[in-house]
């Protein structure tokens, strides 16, 4: 790693750190704590400036390293910071949100792939693609350790495969870098949570830098929701079990598989090691695909793809058996 790599790498971490360590304390934090309630998986107050934290840490790196797209991105995931403070600090309503996280999806995908003759189609799936990994990142940030975890391994594979020397992968690299620094508060127990200011920006950047890696030709289309499988996984099929039961998906709930392994008595510790143990073993994979022929990486992928739908069979006969069902729509038994 080169000279202007090291110090990325420590910069962002150190810079996240000693903010967190100032802001946890600062007057303001009072206002961004994030009080339990009967969704919320811990039992005391903690302040959500966390996010605060790895922004401003990090997105100066991606916008003096980047390329144009990157700064762009960056430039959109501060816009998000903003957004989503403010709504840390005083609920917004859904739909204003909503649309900044599609305004900065569509933006991203066209000053990342808008002069590469992609179809319009292909341009669409790409704004909706990272518009999802911007909310499902929020929606998996409700266990300590677990964000932050995945931010550190997900981006870190992102400036490997990238090359730390590239500007995709010094943006990468900050972003774990930084995200580190969170984790130092934020590991089981928490003392410091992310908040929607940071999850919203940080599920964005692993959308658009994904996709930028796409683009650029550092990995396959597949190669970002791989490495991200975890997240990208519990969230789709979570969501997509509550619409088939006629939920109101934007209403706060404890169905995803990591909030009922913490019902079912997972402390917040052992998740946050497993989890970081099965995103390990899908980077593994991730790598190893990218290096094989066309065939072997689809053989591969269906047999990741296989294997996840193992374990998840495994863990909901877990979760029946202890009692822990996913919860019945309104009006409905749990059988």
């Amino acid at each position: 790693m080169s000279a202007g790599g090291w110090a990325v790498l420590v910069l962002s971490a150190v810079a996240a750190w000693a903010f967190i360590a100032w802001a946890r304390r600062a007057r303001f934090a009072e206002r961004l704590a994030d009080r339990p309630n009967e969704r919320s998986l811990h039992e005391v107050p903690r302040p959500r400036v966390g996010g605060l934290g790895v922004v401003l840490a990090a997105l100066p790196f991606v916008a003096a390293f980047g390329d144009e797209p990157l700064r762009i991105a960056a430039g959109c995931a501060a816009l998000l910071c903003a957004v989503s403070l403010a709504d840390d600090v005083r609920s917004l309503p859904a739909l204003p949100r909503l649309a900044a996280h599609f305004a900065a999806a569509g933006i991203a995908v066209v000053a990342i792939a808008g002069n590469a003759g992609w179809p319009i189609a292909v341009m669409a799936a790409a704004a909706l693609a990272i518009a999802w990994m911007t909310d499902l990142y929020n929606f998996m940030d409700g266990a300590d350790g677990l964000a932050g975890g995945m931010a550190v391994i997900g981006f870190g594979a992102f400036a490997l495969a990238a090359g730390v020397a590239s500007p995709l992968g010094i943006a990468a690299l900050a972003l774990a870098s930084a995200s580190a620094g969170f984790l130092a508060w934020n590991f089981p127990p928490a003392r410091v949570f992310l908040g929607d200011a940071g999850s919203i920006p940080l599920g964005f950047l692993a959308g658009a830098l994904g996709l930028q890696g796409v683009a650029a030709g550092a990995w396959p289309a597949w190669f970002p929701a791989v490495v991200f499988a975890p997240f990208v996984i519990d969230a789709s099929v979570t969501v997509l079990r509550r619409l088939f039961r006629g939920e109101r998906i934007w209403r706060a709930h404890r169905s995803h598989y990591y909030q009922r392994l913490v019902l079912a008595g997972w402390s917040h510790r052992r998740l946050a090691l497993c989890a970081y143990g099965v995103m390990a073993a899908g980077v593994a994979v991730a790598f190893a695909a990218a290096r094989a022929s066309a065939m072997l990486q689809c053989g591969i992928i269906v047999v990741w793809a296989a294997a996840w739908l193992l374990l998840l069979g495994t863990i909901e006969r877990h979760l029946r058996r202890v009692g822990v069902r996913f919860p019945a729509a309104p009006g409905r038994s749990s059988g």
